[in-house]
């Protein structure tokens, strides 16, 4: 993906039998979807030029040149949706986008360097950070959450974790 793309929804599938779709929306405003119009592929390639839209529960259902069947609605299932960077309103003093946690350098609370952030996945339960380990091999999950990483430094290029200790009396 193109660093400078943000992920901001994707494509449920179909919604009735007018070639309408389902989008799932990752921003605090679904019906701004419509503005950030056209949404892109991770390739940075045209996917959907919204030209309308409506609330729904978890996004909007929208209307899109590119679609004009169900089928063709349904195909587009599970479809990632970007727009560039630069269309996105800046955030405000204390906030960042998620994907501005990529890259980041990745050390502990007595500053020794672990890795760095290689993705900001989320699977249902919360954003978590993928970190790629500093001495190589195999990445590890860590929930992003405050007490997880208490101390965030964007503009210098690193963030600060305490991972969770694992108290084997209680393990039954």
């Amino acid at each position: 993906m193109s660093d400078n793309l943000i992920l901001v929804g994707q494509v449920g599938g179909a919604f009735g039998v007018r070639g309408e779709v389902k989008i799932t929306a990752f921003t605090d405003d679904s019906m701004a979807l419509v503005a950030y119009s056209p949404l892109l592929r991770a390739d940075g390639s045209v996917a959907l030029t919204l030209t309308g839209a409506r609330p729904d529960k978890k996004g909007v259902v929208a209307r899109a040149q590119e679609v004009a069947t169900k089928e063709q609605a349904d195909a587009l299932r599970g479809l990632k949706l970007h727009v560039p960077r630069d269309r996105l309103p800046e955030p405000d003093e204390d906030e960042f986008y998620l994907s501005d946690l990529i890259g980041l350098e990745v050390r502990d609370a007595s500053g020794a360097v672990l890795g760095r952030v290689r993705s900001v996945p989320n699977f249902g339960a919360g954003d978590l950070l993928e970190i790629a380990p500093a001495g190589g091999g195999q990445t590890w999950y860590l929930a992003f959450t405050r007490a997880t990483v208490p101390e965030l430094y964007i503009a210098d290029g690193w963030l600060v974790v305490q991972p969770p200790t694992v108290d084997e009396t209680e393990v039954e």
